[in-house]
Formats: C-alpha cells, structure tokens, sequence
C-alpha cells in the first residue's frame, strides 16, 4: 500500500520540472522574437534615417531656393514702398509747384505749406542720392523755392505797404490821457494849441506818471500774423538783409510823415539862434509834448508792430525797429541839442527846466523800447541830451545868480515902490519854486558826478 503512494509523488514532482521547462523555453522564444523584433525595428529606423537624409539632400536645393524667392520678395517689397515714396514725393512737387506758380495772395496759408512741402523734397533727395534722378530733382526744385522766396518778398512788400499809413494827429491826441488832450483845433494850423496857456509844461499837474496812454494800432491786428509767417519764411531761406531794407524803406518814411503831420520841424542850431525868443519858446512848448507823444505813442506802436512780425528773431527785430525810428529821434533831439547848446540867458531856465523834466520822465519808457544793441546809440544820445539840458540849465541857473550879484543899477526908487531889480528877482524866484524837485534832482546828479 505504501509503494504507489511514493510512485504518486515522484510522478507529480516530474510534471512540476516539465512545466518549467517549458515555461523557460517559452520565455527563451519570446527573448528571441523580441529581439528580431527590436533588430526589424532598428533596421526600419536605420532604414527611415537614411531615407530622410536622402530627401532632406534632395530638398536642400529646394530650400535654398525658396530662400532666395522670400528674399526676392522681401527686396520687391522693399524697392515697391521706395518707388511708392519717391512717387509720392514727384505727386507732392507737382501739386507745390502748381501752387506755388499761382502766387501767395489766393491763398498765403497754402502757398506756405508748398513752400515746407518743397524743403522737405529737397531734404529727401539729399539723403538718397543713390537716385539718378535725385540731382536733377534737387536743383529743380531749388530753383523753385528762389521763385516762391521772390513771390513772398513781393507779398510782404504789398501786404505792409497797404497797410502802412501816417497816423493823423486827431488819432493821437485820442491815445493821450484826457487832461493832455488839446481843446480845439488840430496841430497843423497854430503852434499854440497843443501847449498849455502858459508856454511851458504845465505845473499844475505835473504828475504824468500815472495817466493812461492807448497805444495806436499802426497796423491791422489781423495783418500783423500774415506778416510774421512771410518775414519768417525769408529768414528760413537766408533773406534777411533783404527783409531789412524792406521793412525800414516802407515804415520809416510812414513814422517821419505822422511827426511831420504832427507839427515836427527838422530845425538846425542856425536856425534855433535867429529865432526871436516868444517863438522860439512855444516851439520849445510844442517840442515837449511831441517827445511825449513820439516815444510813449508812436515809437511804442512801432516797437509793438516789431516784436509781433519778428517774433521769434529778436536780434533782427531790434534792428528793424532802430532803423525805422532812428530818423525821427534825430530830429527830436537834435532841437533838443540846439537849445542845450544855444546861447544862454535868464529867460531860458525855466523852458530848459522843462525839456529836462520830460527826458527824465521818458527815460524808463526810452531804455524800454530802445533795448537792444541795434538801439544802444539812440539810447546814449538822449542820456547825452539829458546830460547836456541839465548841465546847461545848472549853468544858466548861474548866470542869473551872478547877474543878479553884478547889477551895476544906481538908481533908487523915487516913489518908494519895490525898486524893478527886487521884484524881478521875487516872481523869477516864485517861478523856480514850481521846479524845486527838478533842480534838487538835477543838482545831485552833478554832485554825483
């Protein structure tokens, strides 16, 4: 019974190596299908390698082809928006050059738009002159902007003539403060009207230095902007020596005839000496308030009218305005300089005293508008006509102290009355007291010297 349990046991333990031989032997098939699998693939892959380095060989000249069409492109593309511009640059001349042939005076705006557009033209060429046309384009269009320069000087000469006219002097005493305004009758018929009654300035008012003066509209506001844009463009092509002569040939004539409509004379130191004295002192009169109204109505209009037109180009502003106004301050203060230096006499003091007075109350308004190196002449001559009056009228002051003192009269008073000598010392003295700030100011400006 014992014998085929062990026969039993021995049979199942052989079943259980058979298994795992077999098992062993299916693993060792599998390891050799996996391997030619992965040698099939490897051979595949190498296969695929090889093929894509053939076709990326075979399309490497197709890439350096389409390398070269994109650049093309790209260069077509670059050469079309430069044509474009150059294009655009021939249709903007043609429509300035049309513009600019039909003149400034249509349309002033436009035309100077044309004017920038053709600068701008001549800008561009100038840095592509690669462009065998650029040349030819660029002297083209210079010679263009010499033409609209010229048609602009012609348009500045028109617009400011036209508008330059001599102011009247009804149209001046209205810009004056209503206590300096003469009565009745105009300046041209009588040389005593535009004084006070009493031949020299006025002491009993004699504070000027709050009354309100109207500048005068020498020019039409709504001009003055046209004519800064025209005297701009000829300073922007180099004219402004041209610009110059222009401006003071029109306006300086215009300022000399509003004086001489006025009442200003143009008088030499001959003709100031054979004058008899009560003409010559209400000349002196009217030659005061001429200095008034010259600097603080039509010298201030003019320096407005400048620095509106050469906004932007002060220097050459100065000059314009010292060019115009130089002629007329010349013959206001050589007057002036002809009395300072004609011969002296008692009588004279007082009429000095006031020609003094009236430099001393424009001088601020004098340093104002005559500013600038353009001007520094006009202004050291009348500090130096300042100067002269004070120092003439300080000397007359001592004639009439010494005349006094050598008065060789023996003469006495038979009825008792105040002997002649006394009472002409009394009302010249009663005189002097009106001026007694003007000769404490006068005689410390010499103590100071």
């Amino acid at each position: 019974m014992g014998v085929p349990a062990t026969g039993s046991g021995g049979m199942s333990g052989l079943a259980s190596g058979d298994s795992l031989s077999e098992r062993t032997a299916r693993m060792r098939e599998a390891l050799v299908k996996s391997q030619s699998i992965t040698d099939s693939m490897v051979s595949i892959l190498g296969s695929f390698d090889h093929r894509l380095s053939a076709l990326e060989t075979a399309m490497r000249p197709t890439q350096i082809k389409t390398h070269a069409i994109r650049r093309a492109h790209e260069n077509i593309d670059k050469t079309l928006k430069a044509a474009e511009a150059i294009l655009s640059k021939f249709d903007l001349s043609r429509q300035a050059e049309a513009k600019i042939l039909r003149g400034p005076h249509e349309d002033l705006e436009s035309y100077l738009q044309a004017i920038d557009q053709l600068r701008n033209n001549v800008e561009f060429f100038n840095n592509n002159k690669s462009f065998k046309s650029s040349n030819g384009v660029i002297n083209h269009t210079n010679n263009l902007l010499v033409k609209a320069i010229s048609k602009l000087e012609e348009e500045f000469k028109h617009l400011l003539s036209s508008y330059s006219k001599p102011v009247e002097p009804e149209q001046l005493f209205e810009c004056l403060p209503n206590s300096m305004r003469p009565s009745s009758g105009s300046a041209g018929d009588s040389a005593g009207k535009i004084l006070p009654s009493n031949g020299h300035a006025d002491h009993s008012n004699h504070s000027t230095e709050n009354s309100v003066y109207t500048t005068p509209t020498l020019i039409p506001p709504r001009i003055l902007p046209l004519l800064h844009d025209l005297a701009q463009q000829m300073v922007e092509a180099s004219n402004q020596q041209q610009l110059q002569r222009i401006y003071r040939d029109i306006r300086s004539p215009v300022l000399d005839e509003s004086l001489r409509r006025l009442g200003v004379e143009r008088l030499s130191k001959d003709d100031v000496q054979k004058m008899q004295w009560e003409v010559l002192e209400a000349k002196i009169g009217n030659w005061i308030h001429f200095m008034r109204i010259a600097v603080k109505l039509l010298f201030a209009g003019e320096r407005k009218v400048c620095d509106q037109i050469f906004e932007g180009f002060e220097t050459l502003g100065d000059q314009c305005f010292g060019d115009v106004i130089s002629g007329s301050v010349s013959v206001l203060l050589s007057f002036g300089d002809a009395i300072a230096k004609s011969k002296r006499s008692p009588e004279k003091l007082f009429v000095l005293l006031d020609m003094y007075e009236i430099m001393r109350e424009l001088h601020s308004e004098i340093e104002g508008l005559f500013r600038g190196k353009a001007c520094s002449e006009i202004r050291e001559s009348a500090l130096g006509l300042t100067t002269r009056l004070a120092k003439t009228a300080q000397e007359t002051f001592g004639d009439f102290e010494e005349a006094v003192e050598k008065d060789a009269t023996k003469t006495a008073v038979a009825d008792g009355t105040v002997h002649p000598l006394t009472s002409y010392v009394i009302n010249y003295v009663k005189f002097l007291f009106d001026y007694q700030s003007t000769l404490k100011q006068l005689f410390q400006e010499f103590e100071n010297g």
